[in-house]
Parts: structure tokens; sequence; C-alpha cells
């Protein structure tokens, strides 16, 4: 663990910052020593990034003081911040895809010799921040071309390259995976061992045990409490992020099964490369049911949704709703067959973040009645409508004109939640339901997919999330080389079996 009883190098005193009449942070205080690892933990739309934003120049406060190494500071942009010692690494990087990573890292700090860009300086630079903190990179690859993970830590050493002391990090494991996660947090140690103060925007609470040394709780834009990890539980670190007791464990009765639903039926699909990913693929759903399918990314989960929701055409085979053939039908054919579907990628899919709430509310519905009438759009019923949704959904705020791209991204998720499940389909597909959410946004997700089954519907669940896949399913269907290699009960599935079978393994049945 680093040392925590050196002087701070961040102090942020009485930060308020008010949008409108919003007000995003509520005199908030936060103080960072060097050498630690300092989480910030809040639910979707607390306030965290907010925070960081203003301490990195992104944003000025409207009240409070910011003090670096004990001097207090008043950035006009991130370029002050950069030049007072700060990093950020973003949730989105921020790199140009078709330039390298060497070409990245120096972009606006290019070493030079004479008139001339001095490439071979510029990468041994670069070569020896990535040897010194074991981040592995290739200096001529495109970052087109490269892993998240790869990406991120260009991003690291980026910031590195321009001698950041203080890293900031928005939610920087959200887009990774297991082993990537693991090989974060030992790069993150080495940099606070070198005596970098490292702060974290997060909510994985296992994270946070795994890594910080303090951690400053948010909620609803006011500090709660910051407390040295080592001394709280992960549920205390929930319970004081929601202000109640977190159901980690979602509970459900014994399915009452009813008809098929849904039918796939050795189904081939092309991935955009023309490659084969989904290969034979068989699966039955049946109403009152949640089936997962667990499998490590890459193998077909992607394809398979496209080609089940019209975005992407099956080669052969059949998929079918209560037994009627809508293999390569239209979006709309689909959804108006009892089909709705909780995308992948809410940013890409679900939403249209230049649109209001309310716009998004109605994004396939706007041609029908009450929403609009010989091709005039109703305005107060569309807002009414995104109203009763809002509060229904627990939407925040509640607000229906707000654009869509400025909620969080729990609240963006319960916007697309409450628009594909208001329209009550037979079958619901869920994708990567809750990626990036809180705990408690998470819980409330869970119970709502949980609602559906009950109620009789059928529900696909795909997601990385073992354990999201275990607390849900009522069956499990583990995906290999875009097949199903096998279907598990969910009450006595194991995460090793599991595993097993997804790294493409068998195992023993008793």
């Amino acid at each position: 663990m680093a040392d925590t009883n050196s002087s701070n190098s961040v102090e942020m005193r009485g930060i308020t910052k008010v949008f409108g009449t919003f007000k995003a942070n509520d005199n908030i205080d936060l103080t960072v020593k060097k050498g630690e690892i300092h989480a910030l933990l809040g639910e979707n739309g607390a306030g965290k990034s907010t925070l960081m934003n203003i301490l990195y120049g992104l944003y000025s406060p409207t009240e409070g003081v910011v003090k670096i190494n004990g001097e207090e500071v008043s950035f006009g942009g991130p370029r002050d911040a950069i030049k007072k010692g700060l990093g950020m690494v973003h949730q989105h990087f921020m790199l140009i895809e078709p330039f390298t990573v060497v070409e990245n890292i120096i972009l606006g700090e290019e070493p030079v010799k004479g008139i001339s860009l001095d490439k071979k300086q510029a990468e041994d630079k670069v070569m020896e921040l990535s040897n010194r903190y074991g981040l592995r990179i290739s200096p001529q690859d495109k970052v087109e071309d490269i892993s998240v993970g790869m990406q991120q830590r260009v991003e690291i050493i980026k910031a590195l390259y321009r001698k950041a002391e203080i890293l900031i990090f928005d939610e920087p494991t959200a887009v990774l995976t297991p082993q990537e996660i693991e090989e974060l947090i030992l790069i993150l140690r080495s940099l606070a061992d070198e005596g970098k103060s490292i702060i974290i925007i997060t909510h994985k609470l296992d994270e946070i045990k795994a890594l910080a040394d303090r951690c400053t709780i948010i909620r609803r834009g006011v500090k709660i409490d910051t407390v040295n990890v080592a001394d709280v539980s992960e549920e205390d670190l929930a319970e004081m992020m929601v202000g109640r007791q977190v159901e980690f464990k979602t509970e459900k009765p014994e399915p009452v099964l009813g008809d098929v639903a849904l039918e796939l039926s050795d189904l081939h699909v092309k991935d955009a490369r023309g490659i084969m990913k989904v290969n034979g693929l068989n699966l039955s759903l049946r109403a009152g049911e949640i089936v997962g399918i667990a499998g490590i990314d890459g193998n077909g989960q992607s394809e398979l949704l496209e080609a089940l929701t019209g975005l992407r055409k099956v080669e052969s085979g059949t998929v079918k709703i209560h037994n009627k053939d809508i293999t390569n039908k239209t979006p709309k054919e689909i959804r108006d067959s009892g089909l709705n579907n909780i995308p992948e990628d809410r940013n890409k899919r679900g939403l249209v973040q230049e649109f209001t709430v309310a716009e998004n509310m109605i994004l396939q519905r706007y041609g029908e009645e009450p929403y609009s009438k010989g091709g005039r759009l109703n305005n107060k019923a569309i807002i009414d409508h995104a109203k009763d949704l809002m509060e229904s959904y627990d939407v925040r705020p509640r607000e229906p004109g707000y654009l869509a791209g400025s909620l969080s991204g729990g609240n963006q998720q319960k916007v697309i939640l409450a628009r594909e499940i208001h329209d009550d389909p037979d079958v619901l597909i869920a994708a990567q339901p809750t990626r990036g959410l809180d705990v408690g946004a998470i819980e409330y997700i869970h119970r709502f997919l949980v609602e559906q089954r009950n109620k009789g519907k059928a529900v696909l669940l795909v997601s990385f999330e073992l354990d999201e896949v275990m607390n849900l399913s009522d069956r499990i269907a583990v995906i290999f080389e875009g097949e199903i290699v096998k279907t598990l009960d969910g009450n006595v599935a194991n995460e090793k079996d599991l595993g097993l079978l997804m790294a493409g393994g068998d195992i023993d049945e008793k």
C-alpha cells in the first residue's frame, strides 16, 4: 500500500457547481494525498465526473477553492491543469485512430531536431515510460488496430509523457476484460509506489476493495464521507452510496413456463468481414423464463444479437417468434412481431444523444397516435408520456426536455428500459443491460427484468458479467465459437464449470 502519511497533492474545498437550476456538486471537500490511490464512489449522476472535470479545468466551479500541492489554482482549461502536473484518462478515450501509438502520445508536445520532428527521441522517451511502468505497447501500431486495453495504456503514457504527477481515471475498467483489469491494477499500484497520486472515478465495489487506500462517497451531489477502504465492507460502501441497504442477490420465484416464445434453429451469421461468427446455433426460449447466454466476448454474441433484431443478414437457419418465421425481416417487422431489444451499446444503438428524453421515449412510435396525427407531432402527448415513464422508472432528473446525451449512464439505460418494456413485448432481449452502471442501478434493472419474466414474458440475457448471468438466469446457455455448447440449470451452474465451457472445455455431468 502506498504511503498515505505524506502531504496533500489535491485539496478541493467547498466545491459547488450549478448548471441552470441543477446543482451537480454541493459544497464538496476532497483531499488526496501524495502516493495514494483514492476512489471517488457514487451512483450514476451523483456528481463524480463533474467534480473531476473541475479539477482538470474542463469546468470552473460556481463556488469553492482548488489547491494543487498547497498552491491555490484557477484553471482556464485542461492545458493549465496539465502544466500543473495533472493528467486525465477519460472513459471514452481521446485518441486519433489512424495515427500510430507514438504519434498519439506526443501530439502537441513533439520533440524537434532543428525544424524537423525527432522521431527517434520521441520513440525512445515513449518506450522508456512504457518499460518503467510495465505498460507494454508497440509504438508503431495504429490505434485503430489495437485492443481497448492497449488504447488505455496509450492514454496513461500520454499523461506520463506530459509529466503528470496526479492521474484521474474515469471508470477505468468499464470496457476492459477481466485479465486487462488485473493488469491495470498492477499498473496503478506501480504508479502510486512511484509517488503519483491516483484518483479513480468508479462504482465497482470489488475493485475499490482490491485497489484503493481511501474512498470518498458522493450521493446526489453531496459528500457523504471519506473512509479508509480497509475498514469497510462492500456492503458498507454500497449502503453509503445509495442511502439504503442493497440486495446483491435478486430474489425470484420458481418459473411458470409457457409455450416456446423464441426458437433459433441451425443459425449461421457472418460478421462484417464475411467470416462466419454464428455457426449452426440452436436455442429455444419459453415464456416465463430468463435464459442467459454466457461466453467470452467475440464468440458470436454481437452478430447473433444483430441477426435477431434485423440489423444483420442470417445466412441460413431460422428465427421464429411463437412459431412465426421472422428470419431476415426488417427491424420494424420484428418489433411488431413482439420482440424488443435493450441494445448492448446504448450510445450507438439505444439512444439518439442529440434528441430529448421525451423524443427518445417514442423513437419507434413517433408515427402513431397519440404521438402524431396527420404527419404532425403532438408534443403534449409526447411530454406527458415521458413524464409518466420517467416517474415509473425513476429517471433522474425528471426533465423530459433534457438531451439524452446529458444524462448519466444509469439514467440513459433507464430511458431505454422504460421505452422497451412499456411496449409489453412477448420476447425481450437484454444485451449487457447493466454495463457501466452502479450497484443501485444494477439492482433496479435486475428487478425489472425478473418482473417481465414473472409476467410470463421470455427474456434473453446476454452479458459478459458472469455474476449477472448466474444471478438472473433460469437456464444458462454457454456460447463458444458461435455455437451453444451446453445449457445448464441456472440454480446449479457454478463459475468453474461455466468458465471451462466458455474456454472451449467440457465438464463432467454427475
